[in-house]
């Protein structure tokens, strides 16, 4: 199989630069363009300072409508209108960041059909789809705490979610939250209860059990360090600790990036992976389910490439196996 050729839309933000540094480093994807409006011109090591020494490619305005595969880098909302002023071949494989296709009310647009691109819930479908939605950086957190809850009906109460994301979640462009000055020794929440990622949560829940009438209670905070999603989540679960453990190790046998843990799970252990790590406790009735992710890799361009390796035959973990920043 010859190298996949690949373009990128948007490629200056902290994802695109995740996306061009998996892409340089996997075996079967060549890099076409970057297109950028803000940096065409621009050597990509202008932007991402990392990549001296690792590629002399530029920004462009240009783009190859023939490309294998598309990935669209762009904020929320901008996707769809990206793709209404441009064209690409109908072999051209796309592979979405942004919220616009991940609702079923959004998943078919100008004549294309995009796949909610969670592994772990629809790998069937991604093997066989040709344009992907991929998921959210906290959807993906949350939902890995709660597929094997939902999968087997026992979503009987509403669920309990505190989560901390830091600040590349927030994207490059700077804001009164994410200056140093404020972030720095600083803790707050955001968007308590509404975030944009509870609509594919629930969507998701709801394909698992259809007759989940409880609500999801979701507080998202924002750190004081860079990258990473440490989550918390907990409902009433009837059953042992054992039995949690033993639901939640089938379901992810075959996964493969999230692991359940018996012991207590801590971020410095995914950060820089597209791993996601899971550990349960009980604590009465209530059932306590702890994941931890990278939120610019397992929720985001780490998991882009992972779909790409499902819908193209790969190895799923090809590109991926990325040693964590532990120390």
């Amino acid at each position: 199989m010859k190298n996949l050729e690949v373009g990128i839309i948007g490629g200056a933000g902290y994802t695109a630069g995740e996306l061009i540094r998996l892409l340089l480093n996997h075996p079967k994807t060549t890099i076409n363009f970057v297109y950028s409006t803000s940096n065409a011109g621009n050597k990509l090591y202008n932007v991402h300072q990392d990549l001296i020494g690792s590629t002399e490619i530029d920004f462009t305005q240009k783009i190859n409508p023939n490309v294998d595969v598309l990935f669209l880098c762009l904020g929320h909302g901008n996707s769809r209108a990206f793709l209404e002023k441009n064209s690409f071949s109908d072999e051209t494989k796309i592979i979405d960041l942004s919220n616009d296709f991940r609702l079923l009310a959004d998943k078919n647009f100008n004549g294309k059909e995009f796949v909610y691109g969670l592994p772990e819930l629809n790998k069937a479908q991604i093997i066989s789809a040709k344009n992907i939605a991929n998921p959210g950086c906290f959807a993906t957190a949350l939902q890995l705490a709660i597929l094997p809850l939902a999968a087997n009906g026992l979503l009987q109460n509403d669920v309990h979610i505190n989560a901390v994301t830091g600040a590349t979640g927030a994207g490059t462009s700077l804001s009164k939250t994410t200056h140093f000055t404020w972030r720095d020794n600083n803790f707050s929440h955001y968007k308590a209860f509404n975030h944009q990622h509870l609509g594919e949560i629930n969507q998701t829940v709801n394909q698992l059990q259809s007759n989940f009438d409880s609500e999801i209670n979701f507080m998202p905070n924002r750190g004081n360090f860079s990258r990473g999603i440490f989550a918390t989540t907990y409902t009433k679960f009837e059953g042992s600790l054992e039995d949690a453990q033993k639901m939640y190790s089938t379901f992810y046998k075959d996964a493969a990036f999230t692991f359940v843990s018996d012991e207590p799970i801590h971020m410095k252990q995914v950060v820089n992976t597209n791993k996601c790590l899971v550990q349960l406790e009980k604590h009465g009735n209530k059932l306590l389910i702890t994941t931890t992710i990278d939120n610019l890799l397992k929720g985001a361009s780490g998991q882009a490439i992972q779909n790409l390796n499902l819908m193209y035959g790969l190895e799923e973990t090809l590109g991926l196996n990325l040693k964590a920043n532990y120390f």
